[in-house]
């Protein structure tokens, strides 16, 4: 969450053991110009995420049902979120209890409705939420350990878009040296603030020649300011 708007990336591995890995978006997009943006990311168990995904879209169609098209507040939205996130439970999770698989569903939740400042959110596989603050300016779900460092070494409240979204990109590619439960494609969100509409939206594919070169840049400028570390004088106690 930065004073010029909002980053929101995710990358697309998903896993059910070393042997079963797929690739689906985890990004759902909730648009309407003018109006609102709201943006919601997803980690943990795949159905239990897809379940509610569909559950929101589908009391956005509906008439008279309280949904994202009508919530007042981005707190109303998160609100909205942690209800879709109970339904499913209810219905799924004891027949997950009953099989040694939790419902281990949470979302990141931001965007901008009209009337009030671009807001942030971590909601919890149990429903409850939080949300970010100037003491605490971004969030993290899923695999968080290795990418946070970068973010924590970066990132200001004063951080332009472009930077920000530069590391992103690198605390990704810097996930995904030490963890293979999170890979490409990478889905990037960048929101103005009070655009009310997205204009800067990118999915970088294996391969992709941008994402490739800013992590090999990233590496060789790593190791050049290693190499320029003072030396260890053993013989000082």
């Amino acid at each position: 969450m930065l004073d010029s708007g909002l980053i929101f990336a995710s990358d697309s591995r998903t896993h059910a053991g070393v042997d079963n890995f797929a690739s689906f978006c985890k990004m759902s997009l909730f648009e309407r110009a003018g109006d609102r943006v709201i943006v919601l990311l997803s980690s943990g168990n795949l159905a239990g995420t897809q379940a509610v995904i569909s559950l929101l879209k589908q009391r956005c169609a509906k008439d008279g049902t309280p949904n994202l098209w009508s919530a007042e507040s981005m707190f109303d939205a998160a609100l909205l979120v942690s209800d879709a996130m109970r339904d499913v439970d209810r219905r799924d999770g004891q027949h997950l209890a009953d099989s040694d698989v939790g419902f281990n569903a949470s979302f990141i939740l931001g965007g901008q409705i009209k009337g009030e400042p671009p807001r942030l959110f971590r909601i919890y596989a149990e429903g409850n939420f939080i949300e970010a603050s100037t003491q605490t300016p971004y969030l993290q779900t899923g695999e968080t350990k290795y990418g946070k460092p970068i973010i924590d070494w970066v990132i200001t409240g004063s951080t332009s878009l472009n930077d920000a979204a530069k590391c992103v990109l690198v605390s990704f590619d810097s996930t995904m040296r030490s963890n293979l439960s999170v890979g490409m494609p990478i889905d990037l969100l960048c929101y103005k603030r009070d655009s009310l509409a997205v204009d800067m939206q990118r999915r970088f594919e294996e391969g992709n020649a941008y994402f490739t070169e800013l992590g090999r840049q990233w590496s060789e400028g790593t190791r050049e300011v290693f190499r320029r570390l003072p030396s260890l004088d053993w013989a000082v106690p």
